[in-house]
């Protein structure tokens, strides 16, 4: 039975009971004396996250990629995962031409802003951003991975996993409220600062989330230091940082006009070269504007990620030569990230086994 594009003539929520019923159906058919297969093309992401993933069959550059077990990277676990977790959304990514991966509402909402100011705007070239939540990041990169069997043929569709080093600075525990003044540090914590690390150690855990989720066409960008929003902070955004995250302490107020935009930006402004003048070194004013986000009335991250793209297209979105300005100023990682997702494979590159 070939169906084509259902999506085009059937009302959303009547596809997918289309494509329970056919699931269902075709399962049972499988025992008894007629057995029948469907073939169903599709664009649709609200069809293909109803698919379960072993079934599909992604269509790319004129090849035929089954997501069959044995044919990908992904281990019976990960299709258990992935069953549950795959929403509409996320189905997105069987139809990107590039692939950002992240794990934040933050870098979902600023990511976007960045590659349009950059000149690689990510509708232009065709790239989908998943936001996994901070959960199964590799799993889902691992859909893109084929498996040794099928090492001659790779899904020709860069992907880039964005993720934290989750390593802070000596002076941030402190400062985001982790221990008091001159308190000893716990002992079993689970958060890190760098003198937890030898300068090889900190190298060999950065290694080991490249790898996590590395090779064909899929590659791990990891933060310079510690989060986004400290990195942003500490590599040239410092200001601009603060200022959002002030804004987005205020985004309630300024929602039902009891604070007014510019007031809050030009208080921003001036609280920001007091703390500029009391915190001389860039890694404790960095700390402390990313304590906005830990300590007193806490800037939520999504919210401050919404007013910093609003900053940045303000002040480079008219700028001639705001794309190389604005590239100076941001963590490289985010820079090469971008270039990976909007720049085409080069042909022979999927077969590179690094």
């Amino acid at each position: 039975m070939l169906i084509e594009e259902p999506e085009a003539h059937i009302h959303p929520q009547r596809q997918l009971r289309l494509m329970q019923f056919l699931q269902n159906h075709l399962q049972t058919s499988q025992q008894g004396d007629h057995p029948i297969q469907a073939l169903v093309s599709t664009h649709s992401p609200q069809l293909a996250s109803q698919i379960r993933l072993e079934n599909l069959v992604m269509i790319q550059g004129g090849e035929a990629f089954s997501m069959a077990p044995n044919r990908t990277k992904l281990a019976e676990s990960d299709y258990r995962f992935l069953q549950r977790f795959l929403d509409i959304t996320k189905a997105n990514l069987f139809f990107a031409r590039g692939l950002m991966i992240v794990e934040g509402d933050a870098e979902n909402i600023l990511l976007p802003t960045l590659a349009k100011l950059l000149g690689r705007d990510f509708g232009a070239h065709g790239v989908s951003i998943v936001n996994v939540g901070g959960v199964g990041l590799r799993r889902y990169a691992k859909i893109f991975m084929r498996s040794e069997d099928e090492i001659d043929s790779y899904i020709n569709v860069p992907v880039a996993c964005l993720t934290d080093l989750d390593v802070m600075p000596d002076c941030a525990p402190e400062i985001t409220g982790k221990v008091k003044p001159g308190e000893d540090w716990p002992k079993g914590r689970r958060w890190k600062a760098v003198k937890d690390f030898t300068p090889p150690q900190l190298l060999q855990r950065r290694a080991e989330i490249e790898q996590k989720a590395h090779g064909q066409n899929v590659r791990t960008f990891v933060s310079d230091s510690w989060t986004l929003e400290y990195d942003l902070a500490l590599s040239g955004l410092t200001k601009e940082v603060w200022i959002a995250s002030n804004l987005a302490q205020e985004d309630e107020n300024i929602s039902v006009g009891k604070a007014q935009f510019d007031d809050v930006e030009c208080n921003a402004n001036e609280s920001f070269k007091a703390l500029q003048r009391e915190h001389t070194d860039p890694e404790v004013l960095a700390s402390h504007i990313y304590a906005q986000f830990t300590t007193g009335t806490k800037a939520s991250k999504a919210i401050t990620a919404q007013y910093l793209a609003e900053l940045l297209e303000k002040k480079y979105g008219n700028n001639e030569g705001g794309s190389a300005e604005l590239s100076e100023q941001l963590p490289q990682y985010i820079v090469d990230a971008i270039k990976y997702v909007t720049s085409p494979i080069r042909h022979g590159a999927e077969v590179d086994k690094g």
